[in-house]
């Protein structure tokens, strides 16, 4: 990649020739070398898959401010936004306002189901499956793919119990999403379809719930919308029920997946953990620091009014712009050797959840799984690694989620 020095004051961002977006994982095990030297400037023109441009903001303190800057606007249902994919909308919808004051009465319903406290009560509920899960795995051919076999189904029953989709459906969900966060993956008619199948999926289970309803995330939703229609609509409540699905199965159990593979190919780093499994919570978060499952394509914005950065970079009114997540992770500026994976680092502000009023509302379920999957695979498998070198294992481009596609281990 060519880099230039950063835009001189009061300058307009992003006049170089704009780079390819994402950016590839190469090498495939480490974080991507096309982000050592991102930083030299403040904003970086990118070309998404679409083929359309974008501004993508590089630096922590920019990307941390922007997550909370109301001239940058969620509201990318309009003319001249830059789109993601030239097949797939992904998270547009005209019929939702993602601004404030709408997005904050919402989002405060549904946090209250993601307090830390909350989520320290469903622990067990996943020990208990992650546990089923390895006995299972212990019982099945070997070698086995630690996706198919635990990463992937430990988040999917979480979530599904959370939310109250019964678990014969949970195979059938997992299909849809995946569709439905195709980029450049799945051809535009199917896509289509699994949007279409994934939106009436979610309004058939919603009046399920409404006829018979439990204890359940989902019945509590509608209960609000049926009982208090200025605070949430019934496009709305739709709308969130798959959010959350899909935020709270898809991203956690790619991270499950790579961050596991990851330490399984730095051997160093497992002995390390293993002898001592008061080291997971800090792995973790190393892990999700250096390891995003993805892109920053879903912090897709548009700017309503010009907003100077930190180094006096302006971003122009009617940008497209994304918040560089990953970049921002590895900023030298806040993490001494960011693109060293240390796993004791315990001053670890990492932005892999957003920031803010868009601070992800099921990063405490995320982390807890996380911390469960790990040391649950460490203790009962203790002699666990990879049947293949970690470098060769395959990435899943051309989707929203860039993890391994397989991860084949032995015990």
């Amino acid at each position: 990649m060519t880099t230039t020095n950063p835009s001189p004051t009061g300058a307009p961002a992003g006049r170089a020739a704009p780079v390819r977006y994402p950016f590839p994982w190469t090498p495939p095990m480490e974080i991507p070398e096309v982000l050592r030297a991102l930083r030299e400037r403040a904003v970086v023109r990118v070309t998404l898959p679409s083929g359309d441009t974008a501004l993508l903001v590089t630096r922590y303190v920019d990307v941390r401010s922007l997550f909370a800057d109301h001239r940058l606007s969620r509201n990318i249902a309009r003319p001249g936004v830059a789109r993601i994919s030239a097949d797939n909308e992904l998270f547009v919808d005209p019929n939702i306002d993602p601004d404030p004051p709408a997005h904050t009465r919402v989002r405060g319903l549904v946090t209250k189901a993601f307090t830390a406290r909350r989520v320290e009560k469903l622990r067990p509920m996943a020990q208990r499956i992650a546990d089923d899960l390895l006995d299972a795995m212990a019982e099945g051919p070997r070698p086995a793919d630690l996706n198919e076999a635990y990463a992937f189904p430990l988040p999917i029953k979480v979530i599904c119990i959370l939310l109250g989709v019964p678990p014969e459906d949970m195979v059938t969900f997992r299909r849809l999403v995946d569709g439905f966060l195709s980029v450049t993956k799945l051809p535009p008619e199917e896509v289509g379809v699994c949007r279409r199948d994934l939106w009436k999926y979610l309004g058939d289970l919603i009046e399920a719930k409404r006829t018979s309803p439990g204890g359940d995330l989902i019945s509590e939703l509608i209960r609000v919308r049926d009982e208090d229609d200025n605070r949430l609509n019934e496009h709305e409540l739709r709308f969130w029920v798959q959010g959350l699905l899909i935020a709270g199965y898809v991203t956690t159990a790619s991270q499950i997946g790579a961050g596991t593979a990851v330490l399984l190919h730095r051997r160093d780093l497992l002995e390390q953990i293993k002898a001592d499994l008061s080291l997971v919570p800090t792995a973790v978060e190393e892990l999700l620091r250096t390891q995003i499952m993805g892109s920053s394509i879903g912090t897709m914005r548009y700017a309503v009014a010009d907003i100077e950065l930190s180094d006096g970079t302006v971003i122009p009114a009617g940008s497209s712009v994304l918040l560089s997540e990953e970049s921002a992770n590895v900023d030298e500026a806040v993490f001494p050797e960011p693109f060293t994976l240390d796993i004791r680092r315990t001053e670890n502000h990492h932005m892999t959840f957003g920031a803010g009023l868009h601070y992800c509302v099921g990063a405490a379920l995320a982390r807890m799984e996380l911390q469960v999957a790990t040391e649950t695979l460490l203790r009962r498998f203790p002699g666990i690694h990879l049947t293949v070198d970690g470098a060769t294992l395959p990435r899943a481009l051309g989707g929203f989620m860039e993890g391994f596609t397989q991860i084949p281990v032995d015990w």
